[in-house]
């Protein structure tokens, strides 16, 4: 049995759709039913893409979660592609997806 060897990663995943995209720092704004596994099925979707987020502000309002989360290190391209991933999950109302240097002024809001 050969012996064990150490696995070096790295720990961003490169972006294949487009390696000559400038990689920018985005804000998602996300409206959705109070779930108790949507905050986890929301985060998976950057986890699987091996991305931390810088940000993530979520809050309860009645039935509805208002999630914010901003974060660096991905192509504009790739960041909607993650949005439109968002959009399609169960409970979510719907997706904002904007430049962070604009973004952060306010979570999003609850119509009402």
């Amino acid at each position: 049995m050969p012996p064990l060897e150490a696995v070096s990663t790295t720990p961003t995943r490169a972006d294949v759709w487009n390696v000559s995209n400038a990689h920018c720092r985005v804000h998602y704004q996300l409206l959705a039913e109070a779930e108790p596994d949507l905050l986890c099925r929301v985060l998976n979707h950057f986890a699987l893409q091996f991305l931390i987020p810088q940000q993530v502000n979520v809050l309860q309002q009645d039935d509805l979660l208002s999630i914010d989360v901003v974060l660096d290190g991905l192509s504009w391209h790739r960041a909607q592609v993650i949005a439109e991933k968002l959009r399609n999950l169960i409970s979510v109302c719907s997706v904002d997806l904007q430049p962070a240097e604009s973004a952060w002024a306010q979570p999003a809001q609850a119509a009402g």
